[in-house]
């Protein structure tokens, strides 16, 4: 049972897709890769899962034998969560947390960046974080679709530097001077992040229908609708689909 536990939770963390493996700096042999719209992830030893209230981290040391570290009670609506160095950004319908995993079975909260309620997935790479709010019925607010760059310099107090409007956004995922933002239905956005305060789009795909992403080392994994898709991209931004997976509903 312990075995099958663990292996489910990995399927989890893979099935998912957007990664701080795609960060350049962020690069890590013990971290797992998971998606902005992951609830669950791994890091060193350590496997983390975001319950609707909660955060449980588990030590996976042993694969045979995981054991349970804290579980911490978080506010309601919690969606998402994403590694970064030696942090857990949490995203929620009301805010992002900001962890500490210095020591991985007892994460310490540092802070929580609070927005209106709305659907939250979140990324992060050096010193910003980015979030995407949406419209949808499960998070209450049904006009509100944008994109928020957060100063991440002082852990302990995010600051909003800018909010971008957007269609639908899902989610996301960097990857040096790129972000690509999930607009669902709508599609796909390829941004330039190079001054992160000032934000500019590249391209927006419209044909590729998008849920979330996986940017690594030139190759963008996309899920949607129709399936699971693999794409080159350079640093313009241009992509080349290379292979697609029908998946059924």
């Amino acid at each position: 049972m312990k075995k099958l536990f663990l292996l489910s939770a990995l399927a989890a963390l893979l099935g998912s897709c957007s990664s701080e493996i795609g960060s350049k700096d962020a690069v890590s042999p013990g971290t797992g890769i998971g998606g902005s719209m992951a609830r669950f992830t791994v890091a060193g030893n350590t496997l983390y899962r975001v319950g609707t209230n909660n955060l449980q981290a588990y030590d996976i040391s042993s694969a045979a034998d995981p054991k349970p570290g804290q579980n911490i009670p978080l506010n309601f609506g919690v969606e998402t969560i994403f590694p970064y160095r030696n942090n857990l950004f949490i995203g929620t319908q009301t805010g992002m947390y900001i962890f500490d995993i210095s020591q991985p079975n007892a994460p310490r909260q540092l802070s929580f960046y609070s927005h209106f309620v709305s659907c939250d997935p979140v990324v992060a790479q050096g010193n910003y974080a980015y979030v995407t709010l949406r419209s949808g019925t499960t998070c209450r607010n049904n006009n509100l679709n944008s994109l928020d760059v957060v100063d991440i310099r002082n852990l302990s107090a995010p600051r909003l530097v800018k909010s971008y409007p957007m269609r639908n956004p899902h989610g996301l995922g960097v990857d040096g001077n790129l972000l690509f933002v999930c607009e669902g239905d709508f599609g796909l956005k390829v941004l330039d992040i190079t001054d992160p305060e000032n934000v500019r789009e590249i391209r927006f795909l419209e044909d590729i229908q998008s849920y979330d992403v996986i940017p690594a080392r030139n190759i963008l994994i996309v899920t949607g609708k129709g399936g699971i898709s693999q794409y080159s991209y350079t640093e313009a931004g241009s992509l080349k689909l290379l292979s697609s997976l029908a998946v059924e509903k």
